[in-house]
């Protein structure tokens, strides 16, 4: 599987989006239309009044040939969720689905915790006008924390494969200090439901998919799963669990999956023959990547350095 970059197609910094978000684009998510392409990301705002980033989610149109912008978003396409809510304080990241006239957004929504800084759910939205807004069908999670995984429930993808919705996601383990005088940290691994209306979900809760590559520690985000030549390839990043931010050797890099059944799934990192740059906005790590296809090529999005606060680039499947 060998996958050339194309480089980096888009900057926020070089746009004025909305809120003051003027960096990340993060965890981008493809809708194909037939004159354009929409891309969602999660950007962030600084809230003031605590301190912290708020997460909102954008979209850039650009042309099939990613050489130009058409279009920024200039509002969120969706609100953040009511006081309380599980996706009260940021929603990252919205992957979106169409359904003939409607566009499902499945959403990562955000809240903070007091012992450690946030947990997650995974809601649901509806957009009747073409992608620019979405509306909840609720205010509530359609796949929350549960008995077997306990917390850090999030990073949806969602596809339809003959009569039946199915959803790769992660889920954590409880959060874990190596000492008193650190953060807290989190492992997450992928998880997988189905359903018969996109709605409600039945999952194996706590069975991991994807096997560890780095042991006990490692942690699995952003599952993309696309059909290629009658197989399903799951596409995903992986990090160790401590020093990731900032040591180079232990941040993120892409990680696959395949399986003919969508039951059982084999790892095999060997088959990805993308790798961080040597100096460049990709040089320190490889995160959040979205698998698709388009005009008969299948491409790869993906985020770099900093966790995508200078945008995203692209990979094609030569």
């Amino acid at each position: 599987m060998k996958w050339r970059k194309l480089g980096k197609i888009f900057d926020p910094t070089e746009f004025e989006l909305f809120n003051q978000c003027r960096e990340f684009a993060q965890a981008p998510q493809v809708i194909v239309f037939d004159d354009r392409l929409r891309i969602y990301f999660s950007t962030r705002s600084f809230d003031a009044s605590s301190g912290n980033y708020l997460s909102h989610i954008a979209f850039v149109d650009m042309r099939k040939d990613f050489r130009e912008v058409i279009a920024v978003s200039r509002n969120t396409v969706i609100e953040l969720g009511k006081a309380g809510c599980f996706d009260e304080h940021g929603i990252f990241p919205m992957n979106v689905l169409r359904r003939g006239d409607l566009i499902y957004g499945y959403t990562c929504g955000v809240n903070r915790r007091v012992s450690v800084p946030v947990d997650s759910a995974i809601g649901i939205a509806v957009s009747r006008d073409g992608g620019d807004t979405f509306r909840r069908l609720g205010d509530g999670p359609i796949l929350s924390p549960s008995l077997h995984e306990p917390c850090l429930v999030a990073d949806p993808f969602v596809q339809v494969f003959g009569d039946s919705f199915y959803m790769w996601y992660i889920f954590g383990t409880p959060w874990e200090k190596r000492a008193d005088d650190e953060p807290a940290e989190r492992i997450y691994r992928i998880g997988q439901a189905s359903s018969l209306d996109g709605i409600r979900w039945r999952r194996e809760s706590g069975r991991q998919i994807v096997a560890c590559r780095l042991g006990s520690d490692e942690c699995q985000a952003l599952p993309t799963v696309i059909q290629i030549s009658g197989r399903y390839h799951l596409f995903f990043c992986y990090r160790h669990r401590h020093d990731f931010r900032h040591n180079r050797n232990r941040s993120y890099r892409i990680g696959h999956a395949y399986s003919d059944d969508l039951l059982d799934w084999t790892r095999d990192d060997e088959q990805m023959s993308i790798a961080p740059s040597e100096n460049d906005w990709d040089s320190d790590m490889l995160c959040y990547p979205h698998v698709f296809a388009c005009d008969g090529r299948v491409y790869m999005l993906y985020n770099g350095n900093e966790f995508g606060r200078r945008g995203f680039g692209l990979a094609v499947l030569d």
